[in-house]
């Protein structure tokens, strides 16, 4: 028997799909043949990257020194900064600051730090962010169908507010800070935000995470509109290897599968960042481009699917 053709609810999900995702390939490939930043030597790019300490932000700063590049690695954590900025070189092309983005003053002493010493900046790195695990609702104490008490969502209120600090005011700040200068100093001033594919649809668990990442997410693509002389790139990776679970701020547990067994590579995500910031890419770069790209439309047609899947992935059962 001759196999049956596809419904015509099936053809129209995969055009629909085709379609965008041959427009982003294509501008994508159109951007990585000529380099909008080829008057820039790697020996002469002046990169900050925030969160710098661990992960993705210190294989960042290492592949940048490791080209000439002059470094300055911004993270709370002091110890780590100082042993890094040792591994990456001379003081002169490696700065390292203990500094914490949420805070003005820290990142006003690092911007004047950077003028200092280089007279100004190419590239932001903003890597910095904190995790959340755990379901909304089990952070209030309250039992499954039973009322809140006011303790209980006050103290979900305060998680929040962390997550809030780590993963929407930090960038802000950032921002706020280096925006003037990048757009003062440099001939290709760049920002690269690393958000996460959970800023794009939502998983359980995940609430706190993806919401403050989406918010971070949606402020600098505005920023983007607003400041079309800096090339503004936005990192959408799905899970990434590495130990950045151990930021949670509402201390849950890790339910889906080891991220060093089954996460993107840091050496592979680091390289795609530099690419990206290379060729001035601007917009959403999704990692994995197949399937993460098609998730937001997914999620539209299909959202009970889309909801099924995140989870079997995080395995969360609904009560």
């Amino acid at each position: 028997m001759p196999a049956s053709s596809p419904s015509p609810l099936v053809t129209g999900a995969i055009a629909a799909a085709a379609v965008p995702a041959a427009l982003y390939l294509a501008n994508r490939l159109a951007g990585s043949k000529s380099s909008k930043r080829a008057g820039l030597a790697p020996t002469e790019e002046r990169v900050c990257i925030i969160g710098a300490s661990s992960g993705l932000g210190r294989d960042l700063a290492k592949k940048y020194a490791a080209r000439g590049a002059k470094v300055c690695l911004v993270a709370r954590r002091a110890e780590l900064i100082a042993a890094l900025a040792k591994e990456c070189g001379e003081e002169d092309r490696c700065i390292g600051i203990a500094a914490d983005a949420a805070v003005a003053e820290d990142m006003v002493r690092v911007r004047e730090r950077i003028l200092q010493a280089w007279g100004g900046l190419d590239t932001l790195h903003i890597c910095a962010g904190v995790s959340a695990l755990q379901p909304v609702m089990d952070l209030t104490g309250a039992a499954p169908g039973e009322d809140v008490s006011a303790a209980g969502i006050q103290k979900v209120v305060e998680i929040t507010g962390r997550a809030t600090q780590g993963n929407l005011v930090g960038p802000l700040v950032a921002a706020l800070t280096f925006i003037p200068m990048l757009q003062r100093t440099s001939s290709f001033p760049a920002i690269l935000l690393v958000s996460s594919l959970a800023a794009m649809v939502g998983a359980p668990t995940r609430a706190l995470y993806g919401s403050t990442k989406a918010s971070s997410l949606l402020l600098f693509q505005s920023l983007a509109v607003e400041h079309p002389r800096i090339a503004f790139t936005f990192l959408l990776p799905g899970t990434i290897e590495g130990n950045f679970r151990a930021s949670a701020v509402d201390a849950g547990p890790v339910r889906e599968a080891d991220p060093n067994k089954t996460g993107l590579k840091i050496d592979y995500v680091a390289n795609r960042c530099i690419a990206a910031v290379d060729a001035q890419t601007t917009g959403n770069i999704f990692l994995p481009f197949f399937p993460n790209f098609l998730a937001p439309l997914v999620y539209t047609l299909w959202p009970a699917t889309v909801e099924k899947a995140a989870r079997k992935k995080y395995n969360f059962e609904a009560s």
